[in-house]
Parts: C-alpha cells; structure tokens; sequence
C-alpha cells in the first residue's frame, strides 16, 4: 500500500478501504506523507466526494490519531458547542463563560480561523497573555477549579484534523460536507463530551450557502455522533450578514467583553446565545424548559456573574484582566477611517463572506496556514440589513495598519454595503 496508489483510487472516484485511510491518516501525522500528496488527496475527496463508509472511517481514524479525553471526571453529562463557522463569529467566547457561569462544566477546545471566518483561538489570543497552548492536565485542572478552560487544539488531540484542517484552508478546500463533518466530529469525538450542541450556519457568510445543504451536514454529523455514542443536537443560524457588529480579532472580544458586561447586547448574537445556550442546558440536566433557560442565562449577564466567570479564565490562563477592565488599553490600528453612506434608503445586503474577505485582506485572517494575524484590524459595522440610513450617516469603520489597503478597503465597503 503506498499514498500514490490511494489518491489514483480517489482521484477515479473508487471508495477507499478503513486500511487505506488509516494509512492516509498515520502517514500524514508521522510526516512520511507529504503536504503536496496530502493536498492531492483532500482535494480528490473534494471534488469526488465519500460514501458513509468513508466518511465514517476517516472521522474515526483522526479522532484516534492522538489521545481521547475521558471528561467523565466533569459528571455524567460533559455538554459541548461546536459552530461550523461564520464571520463575526464570537458566540463561543460570550456563551461558554455564561454557561460556566450556570455551575456546568466547559472544557473547550476550539479552532483557528478558517477560509474567510475567523477562530475562537486566534480572538482569545487578542488578549495579551492569554495562553491557549496549554497540557490536558492543566486543562482539567482549570476545569475543575474555576468551571471553564477554553483552549486551542493540543498536538495531542486529533493531530491529523489540526494538519488537514490547516491544509484545507490553503487549498480552496473548505466548504465540503464529508471533510467539514469529519474535521468537527473527529475533535469532538476526541475531545470527550457526551452531550454536543452544534451551530450550523448557512447563507453568504457560511460554508453551507443553503438551509437544505446545512440539514444534510448536521445529518452527516449526527449520525457519527450517534455512531460514536453522543447525543448531538443541531440548531441552525443564518449567516448572510456578519454575528454583531464587529469582525477582526481584538474588534470581536471587545464586542464580546460589552456583551458580557451587558452594555451591549446586538439582536442578533444574544439571540443564537440565547438559543445554544438553552440546549446546553438541557442537555446537561439543568432544565427542560428553553425558555426558563433563556432567562437563567440573561440573569447572570444582568447580574455580573457571567463576565466574573470570563475574568476568571482569562486570569487562570495567563490573561491580563486588566484589558477586560479597559477596553482602552487593547492595541488600536494605526489607521481608523470612517465610511458614511452616500444617500438615503434602507440597508438591503451587508454579504457576510465579503466582509469576511474584507477583514481578511486587511490582515484579520490567514491566506497561507503560517499566515501572522494582525489582532488590531478589521471592521465595525455601525448598522444592520433592513435599517434606514440618512445620506452621511455612518455605516462602519475601517480600521488598518495599511494606508493603501484601508483606502481599498474604504472603496470595498460602500458596495458590500447595498443600499
């Protein structure tokens, strides 16, 4: 068996044997296949497709290609969250602190960004000394002492998902059922929860443009958590215009850090919050009724508990408070340029992949995997689709380290902007 035969098979659209894939996922991980074989192969899979039997077997193959956490120590129900991504996505930076806050567990791994959305890990790290490298041991024990630890991928977990998740984003290889099913359920699987919310998003800002292609992923990976024995509930979010107002890495945890202070709570975002959270606490045994859940999660951001629990992990894990105290102590973009509206009339599209892009030009997110990410850069938004505008009126501000990249991103915005 060697790794040219394998992606021939593939390439042909043959179905690939559990051994193959073991030897694709083995090799990949211990280095003797390369990045340019793997490339060819996940780009076979792209255009060709997996059957079950595929699909189930590379899932099982990257869940098992390092450690499996056993959570159980957390109690009989260890809930989890999982968003297949989006722009202007910190729903997991202000739920999780808000349910940690309920007395559930959160022991979180998430992902860095990916294509035009931007990751959890890489937002958390906006803030200085957060440290998201940590060992499973101390992930436990954050856990245990304080309710929440929310860190990036170990090298332990799931290693061949991190190679190929990062291999995708370089290769025009993102959006693909089989390989986004396989990439999230593999870390789930690995990351050892029993109860698994999931966030499917759909429209222009989502890797599933249609609701119908959404219900097929979250078919997909509810059947390898059901294989794997997990309940998994899926809720779906549309994604057409950007999560808030913001998008860029320290612009969104400042956006979070308000929400969780509760001076800022944009419709939008505390409404998908509001619906995962509820069935995270469902599913942890805390409450049957949605809508009573909704209220305990508004509660504690009213009465301040669930921010502490957010100051609490930030501290834990390095973090300086402090910034949380201020948001004016966050590194400001050498440029901030204000874009207002040129007539009057009512917001009809803000494309969220396009103001994905957007950020991602500017700096936000990563073109090549070993891509540095500029914290500081992105855009706030100032209004939503459907509001009226006046002519003049301010409809977002652009901020940039880059004179000539802010002027093109100026241009850009006015017609992301349709009005």
């Amino acid at each position: 068996m060697n790794i040219l035969e394998i992606i021939a098979k593939k390439r042909d659209k043959k179905e690939l044997s559990k051994e193959e894939i073991e030897f694709f996922i083995k090799g990949y991980t211990n280095e003797s296949i390369t990045d340019y074989q793997a490339a060819a192969l996940v780009m076979a899979i792209y255009l060709n497709g997996m059957t079950d039997e595929e699909l189930f077997n590379l899932t099982f193959s990257m869940a098992n290609s390092g450690e499996v956490l056993d959570l159980s120590e957390f109690g009989t129900n260890v809930v989890d969250k999982h968003s297949t991504g989006g722009v202007g996505d910190k729903v997991s930076i202000v739920l999780l602190p808000i349910i940690a806050s309920l007395g559930i567990p959160v022991a979180k791994m998430s992902g860095r960004g990916l294509g035009f959305t931007g990751g959890t890990i890489d937002k958390l790290e906006a803030i200085p000394g957060y440290n998201t490298s940590v060992s499973i041991d101390s992930f436990k024990e954050y856990v245990h002492k304080i309710g929440i630890s929310m860190i990036g991928q170990t090298m332990n977990l799931a290693p061949a998902d991190k190679k190929i998740y990062a291999l995708r984003d370089t290769i025009s290889c993102v959006d693909n059922i089989p390989l986004i099913a396989s990439s999230i359920m593999s870390k789930k699987i690995a990351a050892g929860a029993n109860k698994i919310v999931l966030e499917v998003t759909y429209g222009k800002g989502a890797f599933m443009k249609s609701l119908e292609d959404a219900k097929l992923l979250a078919e997909k990976m509810e059947s390898l958590g059901k294989y794997a024995g997990r309940e998994v509930k899926s809720v779906f979010t549309p994604m057409n215009e950007p999560i808030g107002f913001a998008v860029g890495n320290t612009l969104e945890i400042i956006e979070a850090i308000n929400f969780l202070k509760g001076k800022e709570l944009p419709d939008d975002l505390k409404n998908i919050v509001l619906e995962i959270g509820s069935y995270m606490i469902k599913l942890a045994g805390k409450g049957d009724n949605l809508e009573e859940n909704k209220k305990k999660m508004l509660e504690n951001i009213n009465n301040g508990l669930a921010f502490e629990k957010f100051k609490q992990m930030v501290e834990m894990q390095g973090g300086d408070a402090s910034y949380l105290n201020d948001i004016n102590r966050f590194e400001k973009a050498k440029y901030m340029v204000q874009v207002k509206s040129d007539k009057k009339g009512k917001i009809t599209e803000i494309n969220a992949e396009d103001i994905g892009k957007l950020a991602c030009e500017l700096g936000a997110g990563r073109i090549k995997k070993d891509d540095k990410i500029d914290m500081s850069v992105g855009i706030v938004l100032n209004k939503k689709v459907n509001d009226f505008v006046e002519q003049n009126e301010l409809l977002a501000t652009i901020y940039a380290n880059d004179e000539e990249k802010c002027k093109i991103a100026v241009e850009k915005i006015k017609n992301i902007i349709k009005i």
